[in-house]
């Protein structure tokens, strides 16, 4: 058997099987895009991404994921479905119990959320990720029309009234923050105004996350050099393996 879909609550989820395990397993937080059906997902219909897939598939790692209620933006709902979908992949599958995590833009919402109530994972790759619905609102300002659909987005995943989300997210937002014993390694691809901006909010971040000494690693990729980023997880996450 390849893979399995199944539901937890109201939303498809899927593990995909490798033909020789190796005993761990990797959680992914998809970004906007992505979403799980019953027969099929994001990751095994797009083309970059399925290369990824078999590419970890065929170093022995199990791997899964969930729709999350779609774009959930990071919603509570969508933390503690991730939540009880790493309880039952670990009452249902032979793996160390420690989960390695790949999250990708808006999944990272969704895990710095979930990192509070769930520590056991082995290690933490962050594709271009969006680490806070604050900035990522006024990012997106300028943009008229991504930004009143990204508006409506956040409004119905968090069940708020569409002309109170600037403002409520302005106020709540944290600066987010990594448990200092677990490796982190972000990888941000360069693709256009938008990704340059985040850069920028990244390199803010990362000084105050060595002032907490977190263990964290940023690679800056131009998009030609897109093809090497399913080797740098492999790597990454092969590093942090030798303590079970």
């Amino acid at each position: 058997m390849e893979n399995r879909n199944f539901r937890l609550d109201t939303e498809w989820n899927i593990i995909h099987y490798p033909h020789k395990p190796n005993g761990f397993g990797i959680l992914i937080l998809g970004d906007e895009r992505h979403f799980v059906d019953e027969q099929s997902s994001f990751w095994t219909q797009n083309e970059g991404k399925r290369k990824m897939l078999d590419d970890l598939k065929q170093a022995g790692y199990t791997i899964f994921y969930s729709n999350l209620y779609g774009k959930n933006w990071g919603s509570q709902e969508a933390v503690e479905l991730a939540k009880r979908l790493c309880m039952h992949i670990r009452k249902s599958e032979i793996l160390n119990d420690k989960f390695h995590v790949l999250a990708e833009g808006m999944g990272a919402l969704t895990l710095l959320k979930l990192l509070k109530i769930e520590t056991k994972f082995r290690s933490l790759v962050l594709l271009n990720p969006i680490l806070s619905l604050g900035k990522h609102l006024e990012q997106e300002k300028e943009h008229k029309f991504f930004y009143k659909k990204l508006v409506k987005e956040i409004a119905s995943a968090y069940d708020i009234h569409p002309d109170y989300v600037y403002e409520h997210f302005l106020q709540v937002e944290e600066d987010p923050r990594f448990p200092i014993e677990t490796p982190i390694k972000i990888i941000h691809v360069l693709t256009g105004n938008r990704a340059y901006k985040q850069s920028s909010i990244l390199k803010g971040y990362s000084e105050k996350w060595k002032v907490d000494q977190v263990d964290y690693n940023i690679c800056y990729l131009v998009p030609e050099k897109k093809p090497q980023i399913g080797s740098q997880v492999l790597q990454f996450f092969g590093k942090h393996e030798r303590f079970l």
